[in-house]
């Protein structure tokens, strides 16, 4: 286990402080906000540590305000419903007594089932692509110190960076993602480290079709809201690979989808997600 992937199962490994309350810390980094894969991980390890029975197979979840990643974040969980199949949690996130992040989450015990899914797509292996800072160096791309740290999720882009002149403006994006090291056998923290991975990139397929970069003062983006649907036991430190699209990117707001497919093809997770997508006026940051 790297020790970027070591920090973030202790970052998941949320404090008991009272019955259904529990306290997040942050990484000591430079952040003007929280990472909204945190909050959403974090929530959902606080809800599954009040769960007897079954596994997550759902949450849905809204970002209300940016997290304040100076002071540590209260996880307040609401027990709703406990029943013979399924159970259903509530989780808030507070941050200064008001609330930053909601999520509501829901625990399956599987069934026998119908069955059928959505082939995975025919792309190259995760062994034959090198890791990002590697194609970043070789792209002559600029490696700021984002990049150069060591991250506990090792991601291979499929095809062009979606930075590169030369990607295509389709809003699709394809990379192969998995843990940088080998967890311990709990499914929950194998979902959680899934959740905190999946808020990495789904925005990037919104942008890709536009000439818009995160840091030239024309662009505002955020996570709005963040739904997810486990549909088969996983492992997050094996390849998966991360299929996304935006099928709108409309007023303000733009949708993605994203599916996590095993190297067996096996389709894993399904996700959706509402991102901020508003072009302000960079006259207006000069003061």
């Amino acid at each position: 286990m790297s020790e970027s992937l070591e920090f973030l199962v202790k970052l998941l490994d949320i404090e008991t402080i009272e019955v259904n309350t529990f306290r997040g810390e942050h990484p000591a980094e430079e952040r003007q906000r929280t990472f909204g894969g945190q909050v959403a991980a974090q929530a959902l390890m606080a809800a599954g540590r009040t769960v007897e029975h079954g596994k997550v197979h759902s949450l849905h979840s809204y970002f209300l305000r940016p997290g304040d990643p100076s002071i540590p974040i209260l996880f307040e969980v609401d027990r709703i419903r406990d029943g013979k199949s399924f159970t259903t949690r509530r989780v808030v996130a507070i941050q200064h007594g008001r609330a930053i992040y909601n999520m509501q989450a829901s625990f399956h015990t599987e069934e026998v089932s119908l069955e059928h899914q959505a082939p995975m797509p025919d792309v190259v292996g995760p062994e034959t692509i090198k890791p990002m800072l590697e194609r970043i160096k070789d792209g002559g791309f600029v490696v700021d110190e984002w990049f150069q740290r060591q991250h506990p999720i090792d991601q291979r882009y499929v095809g062009e960076l979606p930075w590169s002149p030369q990607r295509s403006l389709e809003p699709r994006q394809q990379i192969w993602i998995k843990a940088d090291g080998t967890l311990p056998d709990d499914p929950l923290l194998h979902a959680c480290v899934i959740t905190y991975a999946s808020d990495m990139s789904l925005m990037d397929a919104i942008l890709i079709p536009h000439q818009i970069r995160w840091d030239d003062g024309t662009f505002m983006g955020a996570s709005l809201d963040h739904c997810m649907w486990f549909h088969r036991d996983l492992r997050a430190d094996e390849w998966m690979l991360y299929d996304m699209e935006s099928p709108i990117a409309h007023g303000g707001r733009g949708l993605a989808r994203g599916f996590l497919f095993n190297q067996a093809g096996k389709l894993q997770v399904s996700m959706v997600q509402e991102g901020l997508t508003r072009i302000v006026d960079p006259t207006k940051n000069k003061h």
